[in-house]
């Protein structure tokens, strides 16, 4: 007997499979590549594009505002510090939210927020 036979698809059940790739959706920064690759690819159902669109805007929000902090930062003729401070507060908040939408998919719950609202029945 291989000590890998547990991990036989055939085994595993697809809904699982299915849970499984959405949290790797939820991986801050490295999340956004498997999202744009399941558009890329059209597969999944009209949830799992849902919810690969609102990581991929979720991540080049992040990128896109923590590229311009920097770039304000540098150029500040005062002190640059409150812009970078803050920037690392954006990060910080931007790895939690991931933390947060990983527990709620964990727990198999609505992956929503309060101002975005549902992304997809997920569940």
């Amino acid at each position: 007997m291989n000590e890998f036979d547990f991990l036989k698809s055939e085994e595993i059940e697809p809904d699982t499979l299915r849970h499984i790739r959405l949290f790797f959706y939820f991986v801050p920064i490295f999340g956004f590549f498997p999202a744009v690759w399941t558009l890329y690819r059209r597969a999944g159902g009209r949830q799992e594009r849902a919810l690969s669109r609102f990581v991929i805007k979720l991540s080049v929000g992040w990128l896109l505002l923590y590229g311009l902090m920097g770039a304000s930062a540098m150029n500040a003729e005062s002190v640059p510090l409150p812009v970078l401070l803050a920037a690392s507060f954006m990060t910080s908040g931007y790895f939690g939210l991931n933390l947060f939408l990983m527990v709620q998919l964990w727990r198999r719950k609505a992956i929503s927020l309060p101002i975005v609202g549902k992304v997809g029945k997920l569940f």
